[in-house]
């Protein structure tokens, strides 16, 4: 082998080394499937259904994954006519409890959906202290949510739809930026921002729908009953 052509392998495994390692495993995993192909099958899609067999396909990172998870919360808070808003805690990758908003339920302005999921925490773990814990929410939390998952030492926050009027850690204010406070968990937002909003137009929309039908209809009743 000459000098410039062990120049030019090196050069190869260099810019070889910088490529992600799940490319190999996804390229295998598709080169494998081009060739185990039934007969007259299209190879193209041999390959797709062996990448999602396989897991070739794992664009959905882990927050991702338990924000779907919280979104299946907060539909289920809009089935029972309330704001739907949802929230999982996961500890060492694995769910631990789930929430979601009760507060007409219940009747009481505690029943958030991140408190709920919170006493459950706590039940399970039998303590109160969530150190190792990261909290879903899918609307950022208010003052009084953000205030327990402070005071329950929430290693990590993710919320995905900012709630410009009540929001109490990026849109309206921050109370993690409070002097002195003694417990500053990681906070990511933004994680399946359209899922999180839509879900809360959708609920919304209906309800001015519903409202709009009621007037009207109250008012035809009026009309009817002063008219004639």
């Amino acid at each position: 082998m000459s000098l410039n052509q062990q120049k030019n392998n090196d050069k190869i495994n260099k810019e070889t080394d910088k490529i992600p390692f799940s490319f190999f495993v996804w390229y295998n995993t598709y080169a494998i499937a081009m060739n185990n192909r039934e007969p007259g099958q299209d190879r193209n899609v041999a390959a797709l259904s062996e990448l999602f067999m396989c897991g070739g396909f794992n664009f959905m990172n882990n927050d991702e994954y338990f924000m779907k998870i919280a979104l299946k919360n907060a539909a289920k808070a809009a089935s029972f006519d309330e704001v739907p808003v949802g929230a999982v805690i996961v500890k060492e990758g694995k769910i631990i409890s789930q929430g979601y908003n009760k507060r007409e339920a219940k009747q009481s302005v505690f029943s958030h959906a991140e408190i709920e999921a919170i006493k459950k925490a706590n039940k399970k773990l039998n303590s109160w202290r969530l150190e190792d814990c990261t909290i879903y929410v899918t609307l950022e939390p208010c003052i009084m949510c953000s205030g327990a998952i402070i005071q329950s030492r929430f290693k990590k926050i993710v919320f995905g739809a900012l709630d410009p009027k009540g929001g109490a850690i990026v849109s309206s204010i921050n109370v993690l930026e409070a002097k002195n406070i003694n417990w500053k968990p990681e906070i990511v937002y933004g994680v399946l921002q359209e899922e999180c909003s839509e879900i809360l137009k959708k609920y919304f929309k209906t309800k001015r729908i519903w409202w709009k039908t009621w007037i009207t209809k109250f008012s035809v009743i009026l009309y009817y009953q002063y008219e004639f």
